[in-house]
């Protein structure tokens, strides 16, 4: 998987920016009052770049100057924010790295110039924006450029914020590697990253971090009475595979949390085919598996009082002669019937067999993620991922966990009227209704497996890949549920 850096802070005052000891000192500059942020030897050439209007302070712009007379460190970035807020700060420190990515800096020194103090959320965006500047997929492409040379991050910060600023590195760290780690399988094409891959993947990272993870094969997924899940992996000659794997930081009586993650490893729809067009990107259709993985290796590292279980139902959705036709009625394991009006709506029929699964827990709470639909994609585009939950507590807790990590969600509606779609003349539901509000029919249709628990559902497929020329996962959102998932401790 990606590389970890080596991120490290280092106690400086503004004043004595010049003579800092780096590759490379990224300025962000929070304001317009630069000489008395900065000593004259950084601040003059700023102001001069300002003055020709080669640099604007405005978000997205960026100036490089290399070998500032007086200047320690060989290369300077001033980075403008534009604005306030971390939001505003990390996106200036990714449009900084970016400009020194390809060359030479191995050591990055970072300071905030002219705005707030340095401290734990700003801490924590550097690094993820340094993760995220530097990722780069090779595992099936050779002749990818080489990796970002940066290895190492200095903060500049007061003494007063050190403690804060060490917490918000040592967090940034870990959903880093859980979001490299979600983006590595993610990106991992259908024929490598099969069901069966993906266990392994679990197996590893329970070796590493010491957890207990079991892995179901389509024998025990039978007896346990899950039709529903088989029904969509019937089609494919991948064996499906469901894996649990549990983190235990507190007592063995104090209920865990719960997330479930989707993991189609590739989805054709099955017999209700999808068009040729962009079915490629049908590999991601494991994202919220690949997120939850993600955020479980986070949660590892930071070591948290608390317990954790993972579910992982994963297979792939195939058009074979033995798949699953319209108008099939499959049994849940929660009993109840299920309608099959559409094939390509596989999700929610693998989903709702892990959260009956999940019952056996006592969960506190759980929630599950998914690639789910394309109603979401068009009522939220790529920015916010939309976010299902009766519960009004519980869906403010994830909020706020979004706002904190800069992985945003929106709450959407989830009135039974909606619910009227759903119904079958031939089972207890359809797995679809109609194509207004799809994203809440979907929804509503995994809410009929949940009376047991606390419940939320984070629809991503708008947040979990990007198309175009930067086709590829985000990793999203291993940063919001890092951050609930701490919340929950205690």
């Amino acid at each position: 998987m990606g590389r970890i850096m080596d991120f490290r802070h280092q106690i400086s005052s503004p004043g004595s920016l010049s003579s800092l000891t780096a590759d490379a000192l990224l300025l962000v500059l929070a304001g317009e009052a630069i000489d008395a942020a900065l000593d004259a030897k950084l601040a003059s050439p700023i102001q001069d770049a300002v003055a020709v209007e080669d640099l604007k302070l405005k978000a997205g712009r960026c100036l490089y100057l290399h070998r500032v007379p007086g200047v320690k460190a060989p290369r300077v970035v001033a980075a403008a924010m534009g604005g306030s807020g971390v939001k505003a700060f990390k996106a200036a420190v990714l449009q900084g790295l970016n400009q020194l990515k390809g060359m030479g800096a191995q050591h990055v020194a970072v300071a905030l110039v002219g705005g707030a103090e340095l401290d734990e959320q700003h801490a924590e965006a550097v690094v993820t924006a340094a993760a995220d500047a530097t990722y780069l997929y090779r595992h099936t492409k050779p002749s990818a450029p080489q990796p970002s040379k940066l290895a190492k991050l200095t903060l500049v910060c007061s003494k007063g914020q050190a403690k804060a600023v060490q917490a918000g590195l040592v967090r940034g760290q870990a959903v880093s590697a859980g979001v490299t780690l979600a983006r590595d399988l993610a990106n991992r094409p259908g024929n490598h990253c099969t069901p069966t891959y993906l266990a392994e993947q679990a197996k590893k990272l329970g070796k590493a971090y010491e957890l207990k993870v079991d892995v179901l094969d389509r024998k025990e997924l039978e007896k346990l009475g899950m039709g529903a899940f088989l029904a969509v992996a019937q089609g494919s000659h991948e064996p499906p595979r469901f894996i649990v794997a549990r983190y235990n930081g507190a007592a063995k009586t104090e209920a865990p949390v719960v997330l479930v993650g989707k993991g189609i490893t590739f989805d054709t729809g099955g017999i209700s085919i999808k068009p040729a067009a962009e079915m490629d990107e049908m590999k991601f259709d494991m994202g919220g598996a690949a997120s939850v993985l993600g955020t479980l290796r986070a949660v590892a590292e930071l070591k948290p009082k608390l317990n954790l279980v993972v579910i992982v139902p994963t297979c792939e959705n195939m058009p074979d002669g033995r798949a699953i036709k319209p108008g099939d009625v499959v049994t849940s394991m929660s009993g109840q019937t299920i309608e099959i009006l559409n094939t390509d709506a596989e999700g929610r029929l693998i989903l709702c067999d892990a959260l009956t699964y999940a019952e056996r827990f006592k969960p506190s709470v759980v929630v599950d993620v998914a690639t789910l639909t394309g109603a979401c994609v068009v009522a939220l585009g790529n920015i916010n991922t939309g976010l299902f939950s009766p519960d009004d507590a519980l869906a403010g807790e994830l909020l706020a966990a979004g706002q904190a990590a800069l992985d945003p969600a929106w709450r959407m509606p989830l009135d039974e009227e909606y619910a009227e779609g759903l119904k079958s003349n031939f089972a207890d539901m359809g797995n679809v209704g109609g194509r207004a509000g799809g994203a809440i029919t979907a929804a509503l249709f995994l809410k009929k497996f949940t009376a047991k628990y606390r419940w939320a559902h984070l629809d991503v497929a708008g947040t979990a890949w990007k198309s175009g020329a930067a086709k590829g996962s985000t990793g999203r959102p291993v940063a919001l549920l890092t951050h609930f998932v701490l919340s929950q401790a205690g």
